[in-house]
């Protein structure tokens, strides 16, 4: 226990040095406590965390209610389940390239994403995203983006209940969040699971790859400053695109 409290005090380093340099050591061992918290969120807790951020991400973008939503509700054409997580869509209205999904289902995509989209690259990319709430690695970053906001914060799951926090607190949880990337080996399982979602809802073997590539052209080109930090930092998008090529050719040849 020891060693972990000494970990979640190193964690608490990495979010300001001036921070640390105001804290008694009572308040800073108290604060890597409610650090530690992260490590042991539950799914309840990690779903609690997901609609509060979610809750805050809605009130702070301009939710559309119109055409893309009327487009995305056509791309998905009925899909509100994956198992027995139930999917809630939404558009944001905004320049910025991005799309994303929490632990408790809710999936955003931003119009930018849909201007440059056609919609066999949206439904691939969407079900990238699933695939990240699917294979847990959104319940890791809440937990990371939680340890983050709890040691800048001080706050801290009591009796295994989240509760209502701060605006402050959900605004940060939001942003580290929705900032937060994945790993190489998470982004290829994501990228699979998007391939076989676009194919089980209809749409074209090659759909993961081609957003992919767009993605990849974007970063180069003059939209660069839009696409946002999740895609334009992924891990080697170019070589991940030519593996979804790969693995489009030989599902072809089936």
């Amino acid at each position: 226990m020891k060693r972990l409290i000494i970990i979640a005090i190193a964690a608490l380093s990495l979010c300001s040095c001036s921070i640390l340099a105001n804290m008694n050591p009572v308040y800073l061992a108290d604060a890597a406590g409610k650090a530690m918290t992260g490590m042991t969120l539950t799914d309840a807790q990690i779903i609690e965390l997901c609609q509060q951020s979610v809750a805050h991400l809605d009130a702070e973008n301009k939710v559309d209610n119109g055409a893309y939503q009327k487009r995305l509700t056509k791309i998905l054409n009925g899909v509100d389940h994956v198992g027995d997580l139930k999917l809630n869509f939404k558009v944001y209205i905004t320049d910025q390239i991005n799309a994303f999904a929490c632990g408790d289902g809710s999936i955003r995509v931003y119009s930018g994403l849909m201007d440059v989209m056609d919609d066999d690259m949206i439904m691939a990319i969407i079900g990238h995203e699933i695939g990240h709430v699917v294979h847990k690695d959104t319940k890791k970053q809440m937990q990371r983006a939680y340890m983050t906001t709890a040691a800048r914060e001080a706050v801290y799951a009591a009796g295994g209940v989240i509760g209502n926090l701060a605006g402050s607190v959900v605004g940060s949880l939001a942003e580290s969040y929705v900032d937060a990337q994945f790993s190489q080996k998470q982004e290829f399982a994501a990228d699979d699971y998007g391939f076989q979602f676009a194919i089980d809802h209809g749409y074209g073997p090659y759909s993961m790859a081609r957003g992919l590539e767009k993605l990849v052209q974007l970063s180069n080109g003059q939209k660069a400053s839009a696409v946002a930090q999740m895609f334009s930092s992924h891990p080697d998008s170019q070589e991940r695109a030519a593996r979804m090529n790969q693995k489009a050719a030989t599902y072809s040849k089936k």
